[in-house]
């Protein structure tokens, strides 16, 4: 659990730092990155924190958690990270995302 916290947390951090840096600064880049930090943290609470705020059943956070993965490795690959680097973040969050749905109980 510890280690798919950890992908989830650097899967925000990604998305918000692509929010500040792929556009211009200081304002379009500054409300951009604002909002999709806040957008990422949101879905993360409502539906893949240790106590969800909604419920759903599995599939249903399986693919929140594959939406939040993806956009963590395009936003890496947009900035001009290193290929490896987004793609060991990709395939080790759906890897771990995989290994604990079937770990953690039905929520639904």
């Amino acid at each position: 659990m510890f280690a798919r916290s950890l992908v989830h947390l650097l899967a925000v951090i990604a998305v918000g730092v692509w929010g500040f840096l792929a556009w211009p600064l200081p304002w379009p880049g500054v409300l951009i990155g604002v909002a999709v930090s806040l957008l990422a943290v949101l879905l993360w609470a409502l539906f893949l924190s240790p106590k969800p705020v909604l419920a759903v059943d599995r599939f249903g956070g399986s693919l929140i958690e594959l939406l939040l993965i993806g956009a963590a490795v395009a936003a890496a690959l947009d900035l001009g990270v290193f290929w490896v680097i987004p793609a060991v973040l990709g395939v080790l969050g759906a890897v771990l995302g995989f290994i604990t749905a079937g770990v953690r109980p039905a929520r639904a």
